[in-house]
């Protein structure tokens, strides 16, 4: 699911509780080749037995983890406070699946009053990701990584440039000079440096390899351009006193190998997916 799908089903969780309970079913932890990740969820609402929120990958795992979610249910609205209920599900013959991995289930009755804790626990998580110029290809970007994973900081140096189009959830900051918003960034942001010039484009980079020098906390910083243009940036830093082994810690050009179309929506899926490849961590496979 996308974050903007996640976000969207922990709204309507959110909803329905102020009509009544609903059974949570939460993977708590996995083994080997599984559908879907830790903390995946999906909600029964009392009353609604149709109206399935979220997931937890589809197939025979859900429905078996559906059938303990009703009983569970059934038993809270009987009045009879179940405790909540730990499952452990090997993906093999018993249940259809051959992904053969083990998926470790929370199932557990929840009501309006968990709305303020449950908000935040099911929040998707956001890595921040800092983005300078609103041009064509820094627009196609913003409106790529929307529904990704990331919280995204837009900054450019241009009045009126974030006016052009609103990107959901997206931080805009105008800052003249735009490499002074490099100090205020998030820790561990993800930098990408598109600007109009490539003056600006300079003094951004520059401006986050100091930075990364004293604070260890800009894992990537990824400039827009061709080898060329990343050789001429390398003999200007040199000259600013910034190492080899400074210098290697900028992406230049970005986005994933073997994509190679010029237009601003190419760029951004193969930007967008670098992304994804950085944020790392252990991934299920479809069940």
């Amino acid at each position: 699911m996308t974050t903007t799908a996640l976000q969207a089903s922990l709204q309507q969780l959110l909803q329905c509780l102020q009509a009544g309970p609903a059974c949570l079913v939460t993977v708590q932890s996995t083994q080997g080749s599984v559908p879907r990740e830790r903390g995946a969820w999906m909600a029964l609402p009392a009353g609604q037995a149709q109206a399935l929120i979220g997931t937890i990958g589809g197939g025979h795992l859900e429905l078996a983890a559906l059938q303990q979610a009703r009983l569970l249910l059934g038993e809270h609205l009987a009045g009879r406070a179940p405790a909540p209920l730990e499952l452990r599900q090997a993906l093999g013959p018993s249940l259809g699946q051959c992904c053969g991995g083990v998926v470790h289930l929370r199932l557990e009755c929840v009501t309006a009053q968990d709305a303020p804790a449950l908000r935040q626990r099911l929040a998707p998580p956001l890595h921040p990701v800092a983005l300078f110029g609103g041009g064509h290809v820094g627009h196609a970007l913003a409106r790529t990584l929307a529904p990704l994973p990331f919280a995204l900081h837009w900054i450019d140096s241009r009045d009126g440039v974030f006016d052009r189009l609103a990107v959901p959830g997206a931080l805009c900051e105008h800052s003249e000079p735009v490499h002074a918003a490099v100090p205020t960034l998030a820790a561990q942001s993800f930098v990408l440096i598109m600007s109009f010039s490539h003056a600006e484009d300079l003094d951004i980079v520059a401006a986050c390899l100091a930075r990364h020098r004293h604070q260890r906390d800009l894992p990537f910083v990824g400039l827009i351009g061709s080898r060329t243009k990343w050789a001429t940036f390398r003999h200007r830093l040199e000259a600013r006193g910034f190492s080899q082994e400074e210098l290697a810690h900028v992406t230049c050009p970005i986005g994933v190998p073997g994509i190679n179309g010029k237009e601003p929506e190419v760029i951004a899926v193969a930007v967008a997916a670098q992304l994804l490849q950085r944020l790392g961590g252990p991934a299920g496979d479809p069940g």
